[in-house]
């Protein structure tokens, strides 16, 4: 018996390993959740937005390294799918979006809800294609599935409503690619850089999610060229727990030791990163990038030798060629490492509750605290204290992830997603739900800003109706943080930035959720480990002082101007009203 082109579509994910696919039912779609309501081992998870969705879906890729599917009916469904690709392929991993589309019959005639699919995703997708015809299957959909993982981004399958329930001709079942290839540099190229990393007296490294997979190659980097390493955000991930070179971040978040390793280099290697704030870039050394993807090199900074490849791959075929480590200079490591740990031990003061209480004079003016909230940084190294070994963790865009990047350590088995390349908002909830569906004996903790939770707020239902024992961690500064530091370093007084915000934690108890609300400081540690503990989803809802302060690993005077300023008109204003 013929098979239908929905029947083809669901029985090639339960072959290709897919269990979730996530989504909002609708008409188009109906012949294709039909389908999977009938298939074992691949489940509806039906969200309340198609964009949460979408974060689901790619969040689920990263973790697992597989594909990851979301569906989005015709018209606006498929519309709202959009942010959460836009961090897939931002992100660059592979995820399947299946969209519907209006009768074949009525395309083009301006029908209800009509939307352009191919055209809509043009930009986000590496391939996308309408079914006009049942006798397209299952090679339209292997070409999908094929680009989407060889090209580690999305592709975009649309489904008219008549066609999802209609056989097909060619009864046999899809077929995948199941390795990928490990490409590496050829020896000149491998030369160039030994030669160019032997004569250099002060390396440093800029390791970055490309090479994760090689954490004992880029160690042996490290120790053969004594390089202080600094990480990506998502190089956190792998490089952060018993690494001796690490110095932290770089970049608005980072820290002095990073931005000294990076400024006193004569010769930065570039490892797996397209780290994209030029700014941040030393300006007088050789530099040396190996990435897996060719259009990388030198598109942030000009490169004396760059290398496409796999990082553990070339690093296998470059350490042999270069000098041992025993005769360098460890100074230019070293420094940046006591500057690193000097810092830390600074931050670790800024986690103490109490921390405000010290401030004397202007500072604690500029950080007036009437209300007593909590610092944000004490909840970030309480959750970073108390969260499990293996913990899975998400961040929100904003002040959340600058908080979590400084305290929160990625030792153990623990994994990091955000939106760290789209630098969407609200997507520390949904990938939460997409991480735990994922690995339901693991501990999933989202580091949610109340800007970002209020924008999906919907799908707490999706987390309740599943039973996903989720934590969300809300930083309730009642503000657009981020923004609002933005703001007053260009000396601009801080407008739109304020959020009149519920009891998160009110509203958590009454969709069925445990919530939890904290205003004292006193009771922050405990209600952490309440709330860690507790079985099923849990919000901690916590009030955390709006005027705290990220300051960047190398602050400008125009910057430290701009606030005072802004601090001086914000003063006035206040006066004046």
């Amino acid at each position: 018996m013929a098979r239908t082109v929905a029947r083809v579509i669901i029985d090639a994910l339960q072959d290709l390993g897919v269990r979730h696919v996530f989504g909002v039912v609708g008409d188009a779609l109906n012949p294709l959740t039909d389908a999977i309501r009938s298939t074992e081992g691949v489940e509806w998870v039906g969200c309340r937005h198609e964009e949460a969705a979408a974060f689901a879906a790619g969040a689920q890729s990263q973790l697992s390294g597989s594909l990851g599917v979301c569906m989005g009916t015709v018209g606006p469904g498929a519309v709202h799918l959009l942010n959460g690709l836009y961090d897939a392929a931002k992100s660059r991993t592979p995820v399947l979006a299946i969209a519907g589309q209006v009768p074949l019959t009525e395309v083009g005639n301006d029908y209800f809800q009509e939307v352009d699919n191919d055209l809509l995703f043009r930009d986000v997708a590496v391939f996308r294609a309408t079914v006009t015809s049942p006798d397209q299957m299952p090679r339209l959909l292997e070409s999908a599935v094929r680009a989407a993982i060889s090209d580690s981004g999305v592709a975009v399958l649309t489904v008219p409503g008549d066609l999802g329930d209609q056989e097909i001709s060619d009864d046999r079942p899809a077929r995948f690619p199941r390795t990928r290839p490990v490409t590496r540099p050829d020896e000149p190229g491998i030369l160039e850089a030994a030669e160019l990393i032997n004569a250099a007296d002060k390396v440093t490294l800029l390791v970055g999610r490309g090479a994760r997979q090689a954490r004992e190659e880029v160690l042996t980097l490290a120790e053969r060229t004594a390089a202080p390493m600094v990480l990506t955000l998502k190089a956190k991930e792998g490089f952060e727990a018993d690494n001796d070179y690490q110095v932290g971040q770089t970049g608005l978040i980072g820290n002095p030791a990073a931005a000294r390793a990076l400024d006193g280099c004569d010769l930065l290697v570039m490892l797996g990163t397209d780290f994209p704030y030029r700014d941040w870039y030393p300006t007088d050394c050789k530099v040396v990038q190996i990435d897996v993807q060719e259009r990388n090199l030198g598109r942030r900074i000009p490169l004396d030798a760059g290398l496409a490849g796999d990082v553990g791959a070339t690093l296998r075929a470059l350490l042999p060629h270069l000098n041992e480590g025993a005769g360098r200079d460890r100074e230019h490591l070293e420094s940046a490492r006591k500057e690193f740990t000097h810092w830390q031990a600074g931050q670790a003061k800024l986690a103490d509750p109490s921390h405000d209480k010290r401030l004397t004079g202007r500072l604690r003016r500029a950080l007036d605290n009437p209300g007593h909230d909590i610092r944000p940084e004490a909840l970030a190294a309480a959750v970073n204290e108390l969260a499990d070994q293996d913990a899975v963790f998400t961040s929100d865009t904003g002040m959340a992830t600058v908080w979590l990047s400084r305290f929160v350590t990625m030792h153990g088995e623990r994994r990091l997603l955000g939106s760290y390349n789209l630098g969407s908002m609200a997507n520390a909830m949904p990938q939460a739900l997409g991480a735990q569906l994922w690995a339901p004996e693991r501990q999933v903790i989202a580091f949610c800003g109340d800007g970002g939770l209020s924008m999906l707020l919907g799908d707490l239902m999706t987390i309740k109706t599943h039973r996903l024992p989720v934590k969300l961690v809300v930083f309730d500064n009642r503000r657009l943080g981020m923004v609002k530091l933005e703001q007053e370093q260009a000396g601009l007084v801080e407008f739109g930035t304020e959020l009149d915000n519920p009891d998160f934690a009110a509203v958590a108890n009454a969709l069925g959720l445990t919530g939890i609300r904290v205003t004292d400081p006193a009771t922050l540690h405990d209600s952490v480990r309440r709330a860690l503990s507790t079985p099923g989803p849990v919000l901690l809802d916590v009030l955390t002082n709006p005027q705290e302060l990220a300051v960047p690993g190398k602050p400008t005077a125009q910057q430290g101007w701009g606030f005072a300023i802004a601090k001086l008109k914000e003063t006035l204003q206040s006066k004046e009203s």
